[in-house]
């Protein structure tokens, strides 16, 4: 039996993942110079540089934790287990982020590692309600 919080992280992830690709596609729809800009700066953060990009997917992960920004929190969890960091390394990074940003990330923390759980288990392709 999956624990309830696995299956309501799963459902959002599911969700996070199908309303972010269609309000992207919308605002690439609007082909505005300045926003189409920013989007490719963000893609271009995140490649290998003097830093590996999988390096910076970490940075951008514990920085979303400080700000706050579950959204942000799921999509550098996404990126970063696609790059294949470890679940200690994961925790170690939001330790940082906790670390740095004080008792008030602790919500986030606990919505970033149900999210790291339910990644797992998707991962490993096992169903949310088995």
């Amino acid at each position: 039996m999956t624990p309830d919080y696995l299956d309501k992280a799963t459902q959002h992830l599911a969700e996070f993942q199908a309303s972010r690709a269609e309000m992207n596609q919308r605002i690439f729809d609007i082909d505005h110079l300045g926003i189409n800009r920013f989007f490719s700066l963000d893609s271009a953060c995140y490649r290998d540089g003097a830093l590996p990009g999988k390096t910076k997917e970490l940075l951008g992960l514990v920085s979303s934790l400080v700000l706050r920004c579950n959204d942000c929190v799921d999509y550098h969890l996404q990126q970063c287990v696609e790059a294949g960091w470890s679940d200690a390394e994961l925790h170690d990074a939001l330790n940082v982020g906790l670390v740095v940003g004080g008792s008030i990330v602790i919500p986030h923390l606990r919505h970033a590692v149900a999210s790291l759980d339910a990644l797992r288990a998707m991962k490993a392709g096992e169903p949310a309600n088995s």
